[in-house]
């Protein structure tokens, strides 16, 4: 179906999305299917031909178990997803008090667009992204790190938000965790497989006697019938892991122009993705998690494998297709050095002096209001009153000196 607008790109990407949600779905009993295949191999000898019927009796007979237990699998997903998450990537749910710029930013589009202002977290990591999660408006959430607060200005955060409002929009969120939990299945039960497969051929299957079920005809299939079961689950595995990412690169271009719908500024979308690129990676985050953000520094072979379209390929878009300026890569700004500690007694009136005592005790006292007439010396108990006296004027007789005390002549 072609597609010549906004609209109608985001209306036959969710058309070519649900078609490949069930093709990621068949694959699940494709794997049935080369696992039962694989089984009766290891069980004993026989044709090919009838080693593959017992494959598709065993498969129709785990129908509806393999049905039941993705159907299940996908529910603890619906259920946990976010508690995973959130451990994975250290995030935290932050409210307009502690975060009023970020805030303030997100509800601002939610309130233009008319859209249900999600859960707003910040990840504590110096990595530059962000990433939308949720499979239904109570679950939706927006997570920003750190790094991307701290180098980022107003109107690039604000197209960083657009970005992921866009993919909570267009069904990309939902769409995308329920495909890494089906293919997140598809690679448990591959793994599952090669280790009991490899178990089998350690320790040998029996030999099957006659059950009745059709003649054996011939020998020598069990070799080829495991030899077409690795490849289908092998295919499997690969089929899984190109549709999330055909899932995943083509929803980015679209996010990315309704970030530029929402804003009105495609300049600030492409300074963040200048900005973002090449710095987003999040430490101990799963590949599952990193293709729900902004960006994916992840690279495969030959781009195959790559679960983000380049960032110099979404600029190229954005200044084609919505006016933007590039401005080329971005070098950020090394964090600043925190300032050293004043020397000690150097332009402060409470340093100690070279001759004082750090532990003296300042004199206590009524503090004198501002313009009053200084204090005098108020004498110690058992010693007379000395009125004050300019340090220029001569020695009172009697007055004690540094040799002892004047006498009068």
């Amino acid at each position: 179906m072609a597609a010549y607008g906004l609209y109608s790109h985001i209306r036959a990407n969710r058309i070519r999305s649900v078609l490949l949600l069930a093709w990621l779905f068949a694959l699940v009993y494709v794997l049935t299917y080369a696992g039962a295949l694989a089984g009766e191999a290891l069980a004993g000898d026989a044709s090919l031909g009838w080693l593959m019927q017992r494959a598709a009796r065993d498969l129709a007979a785990a129908f509806p178990f393999v049905t039941i237990g993705t159907i299940l699998w996908i529910l603890i997903a619906y259920k946990f997803h976010q508690a995973m998450i959130d451990a994975v990537t250290d995030g935290r749910d932050v409210t307009r008090k502690e975060e009023p710029r970020l805030y303030n930013l997100l509800e601002n589009l939610c309130i233009s667009r008319g859209i249900p202002m999600p859960r707003l977290k910040v990840t504590e990591t110096s990595a530059l992204n962000a990433f939308a999660t949720g499979l239904n408006p109570k679950q939706y959430a927006v997570s920003v790190t750190q790094g991307l607060l701290d180098n980022l200005d107003d109107a690039e955060i604000e197209a960083v938000l657009g970005h992921e409002l866009t993919h909570i929009r267009n069904g990309d969120v939902r769409m995308m965790v329920i495909a890494v939990v089906i293919a997140g299945a598809i690679s448990f039960f591959a793994e599952l497989f090669f280790r009991t497969f490899g178990s089998g051929l350690r320790w040998g299957g029996g030999r099957r006697s006659s059950d009745g079920d059709g003649e054996r005809k011939g020998s020598g299939g069990a070799v080829f019938a495991l030899v077409i079961a690795v490849v289908l689950i092998v295919l499997a595995w690969l089929l899984s892991t190109m549709i999330r990412f055909a899932l995943s690169r083509q929803r980015e271009f679209l996010a990315d122009a309704g970030s530029v719908e929402l804003t009105k500024n495609p300049d600030a979308m492409i300074t963040a993705l200048r900005k973002i690129e090449g710095r987003g990676e999040l430490e101990g985050a799963t590949s599952a998690v990193m293709e729900l953000c902004v960006d994916n520094p992840r690279e495969g072979f030959v781009d195959l494998f790559a679960t983000h379209p380049s960032v110099e390929s979404r600029v190229e878009a954005l200044v084609k297709f919505a006016g933007g300026h590039d401005p080329g890569p971005i070098a950020l700004a090394p964090p600043e050095a925190e300032p050293q500690q004043e020397a000690l007694g150097e332009d402060r009136i409470d340093a100690p002096g070279p001759w004082s005592s750090p532990d003296r005790e300042p004199a206590s006292g009524p503090t004198p209001s501002p313009g009053a007439p200084a204090p005098t010396s108020v004498p110690a108990p058992g010693k007379p009153f000395l009125p004050e006296r300019s340090p220029l004027a001569p020695p009172l007789p009697d007055e004690p000196g540094p040799w002892g005390p004047h006498r009068g002549g």
